[in-house]
């Protein structure tokens, strides 16, 4: 019987008639601003812009190597999973259905279209991923195919841990030596475990760090119960890695992991490093790919003058969301705030609030929410500055003068209803 490495190396392998390795690269920007050696594995470059290629390869290949017969494979999935699995289908000329949210956008429906060509058939049913499930399992069974799962498959986690076999050599062969530490990111935990159990066995001086997004922190609940748990809610922004529930398998790999080398990056901060990524280097990272540059500044003291490794996971970005990435950034950095302001009802009142701010504020939103009151209108502010410490000046001003305001930024509530 094979070892874990040994069937991970196989898959490696194999791989390669599917896609050459992704890049391991230096990243000086990184390396010059932490006082570290810096490099990254870009998933972002594979050929679906994500790893999870990888896993959907190798779980298919092993289906039909046991069973030439099957040749109708199922899968749901609004993401990365389904453009990998539409890939694999094309490349063994077997059929595949995908059945995705009534609310995915276009575009990724488009991507998916074209990478599986005419092997692939999409179905649009549900609202939430969970009815898609639920709608393509039964769809699966009925037709004995083959459910490929995203994450929750010893294959799947063999197929990611390629990332792991690719990563020593490459940093063998480029002279870069073993990495001190590796940084990934976690969702369902397929990509996490199969590289962990891969550097358990074959590079176990190598450190790991763990980042899921703060508001889908599965792993760090399963990890406080000691088995895979079902979040209450979960903030869905970081798509690639919000999952409620991390997997059987994938737990049973990570299990072992220290709870003090799991980290929870929240949802606008990851935003502000989709924007350094893309403005200083030109790298498209979706947020599940920014997840392991964006803790670097917590692991500053750690990392310095050691040889780090980040995983980026995927790029593919949807750049209609960049308005959102942008407000969400702001927000997080306190360069942006919304008020709700009372505004008296007489000449010259807006004049004198002008006056109040500062040469650096700009207003980005105005709107008045209630227009009924003889005495005082309430007015939606939008605020941005070019420095958060410039809002304390401002609201320091507006009360010396008598203007009274609510702030609402960080108020979830209202800001479903007004924001």
């Amino acid at each position: 019987m094979t070892s874990f490495a040994q069937d991970a190396r196989s898959a490696e392998e194999r791989l390669r008639t599917l896609f050459p390795p992704t890049p391991l690269q230096r990243n000086d920007h990184l390396s010059e601003r932490y006082g570290a050696d810096i490099w990254l594995k870009r998933e972002d470059l594979a050929p679906v812009r994500s790893y999870k290629l990888r896993g959907a390869f190798n779980a298919m290949r092993k289906v039909l190597e046991r069973d030439p017969a099957q040749q109708l494979f199922v899968a749901a999935s609004a993401g990365n999973h389904a453009q990998g699995m539409a890939y694999v289908c094309r490349h063994f000329g077997v059929r595949g259905v995908i059945f995705m949210p009534v609310t995915t956008p276009e575009q990724k429906i488009m991507k998916t279209r074209t990478f599986g060509g005419a092997q692939v058939e999409i179905r649009l049913t549900g609202d939430y991923v969970d009815d898609t499930l639920a709608e393509a399992k039964a769809w699966c069974a009925e037709q004995g195919a083959h459910f490929l799962a995203p994450f929750d498959d010893p294959d799947v986690i063999e197929g990611q841990a390629s990332v792991a076999v690719e990563l020593l050599a490459q940093a063998g062969a480029q002279g870069m030596g073993q990495p001190d530490l590796v940084v990934m990111p976690v969702g369902g935990g397929g990509l996490s475990a199969g590289m962990t159990g891969y550097f358990r066995a074959a590079a176990p001086g190598i450190a790991c760090r763990y980042v899921e997004p703060e508001g889908g922190a599965s792993l760090a609940a399963a990890l406080a119960e000691g088995a895979p748990v079902t979040l209450n809610k979960v903030d869905t922004f970081v798509d690639g890695a919000a999952v409620a529930r991390i997997g059987g398998h994938t737990f049973d790999m990570l299990k072992g992991v220290d709870p003090a080398h799991l980290i929870a990056a929240p949802e606008n901060r990851i935003c502000g490093t989709i924007l350094e990524m893309l403005n200083v280097e030109g790298i498209v990272l979706e947020p599940a790919g920014a997840l392991s540059v964006d803790v670097l500044p917590g692991l500053a003291d750690e990392i310095r003058g050691k040889r780090v490794v980040c995983v980026t996971s995927g790029g593919n970005f949807d750049f209609e969301r960049l308005p959102e990435v942008k407000e969400r950034s702001m927000r997080y950095t306190g360069k942006k705030k919304y008020v709700i302001l009372r505004l008296p009802q007489r000449p010259g009142a807006l004049r004198d609030f002008l006056e109040m701010l500062g040469p650096e504020d700009d207003i980005a939103r105005f709107e008045y929410l209630k227009k009924s009151a003889r005495n005082f209108g309430s007015v939606l502010l939008g605020i941005e500055t070019a420095r958060a410490e410039n809002f304390g000046a401002l609201f320091d001003r507006l009360e010396a003068h008598g203007f009274v305001y609510t702030d609402i930024t960080a108020d979830e509530l209202i800001g479903e209803f007004v924001l």
